[in-house]
């Protein structure tokens, strides 16, 4: 796995970053991207790590939210500007959540969810979107929507989505993840767990029959979260006995300094590789 767009950079890696998330993965022959960031800097890394991002076999959108999804756009540019230029593209499979596409809006800011609807998409992926969760591989599952089922991760809306009978408070019900089944444990991949880092590790436990867990890497929401739900939250990731833990993205200097203190933190920023058997 690449991480291809995040906060930070790594020290002496000539890369650029922005405020989003966008990883690349290969798993056997398979080739998958998780979420776009926010504008096309995806792209530009890549090219500058060698990734061809022109034969991708799925596209997976952790959640709706600009700095999630604002990508695609570039990212189809990219497709057709190949196929002008008479180069071989795959058509990828684009997945997500039902709402993941929806409108949403919070404050003063029209819309914060996707820019691009299904019907502008369809002509550019094969659309495939799911509360169930999906395997991309033997090994690699998307989880679908995840129940929200600790107390102390109780999410508050975070602005309105756009429904068929009109605004609605936004409680993320998109929001999503990946897991690998690796040799030493479970690994997750998320976006920014707005539906709780410690839901989202419960729901891929039990959607995988794996009680270990390896490693978690991504956005963990943590942006000055109350102290008894940091707390709670260590507390919980500790007993999980894990490898390693990538907090980034949506997860703050003091909450990284919590977890740091009792857990075993990596750094990450763009350029990342790592490797998972």
């Amino acid at each position: 796995m690449t991480v291809l767009v995040d906060n930070n950079t790594l020290v002496d890696r000539y890369f650029q970053g922005e405020p989003g998330i966008s990883f690349f993965i290969r798993e056997g022959e398979r080739r998958i991207l998780f979420d776009t960031g926010y504008s096309g800097l995806f792209l530009a890394n890549a090219r500058k790590m060698d990734i061809d991002l022109r034969r991708l076999d799925w596209v997976v959108l952790s959640h709706g939210h600009l700095d999630h999804t604002w990508g695609l756009d570039p990212l189809i540019r990219l497709f057709t500007e190949a196929a002008i230029e008479g180069q071989s593209i795959e058509r990828p499979t684009l997945l997500g959540h039902p709402a993941v596409l929806g409108s949403r809006r919070i404050g003063v800011l029209p819309n914060i969810g996707s820019a691009l609807s299904e019907e502008m998409l369809s002509p550019h992926f094969r659309l495939r979107l799911s509360r169930e969760p999906v395997w991309l591989t033997e090994r690699l599952v998307f989880l679908g929507e995840i129940p929200r089922t600790l107390e102390f991760e109780a999410v508050s809306p975070m602005g309105e989505v756009m429904t068929r009978e009109g605004p609605k408070p936004d409680l993320l019900a998109d929001d999503s993840a990946l897991a690998y089944r690796s040799r030493d444990g479970l690994v997750l991949i998320t976006g920014c767990a707005h539906a709780g880092i410690c839901n989202t590790i419960e729901h891929a436990r039990r959607v995988c029959g794996e009680e270990r867990v390896a490693d978690v890497i991504g956005g963990f929401h943590l942006l000055a979260p109350p102290l008894e739900r940091l707390e709670e939250t260590v507390r919980r990731l500790e007993a999980l006995d894990l490898h390693s833990l990538h907090p980034c993205h949506c997860t703050d200097l003091s909450s990284k300094v919590a977890l740091t203190r009792r857990l075993p933190v990596e750094e990450v920023g763009v350029g990342l590789r790592l490797e998972y058997l």
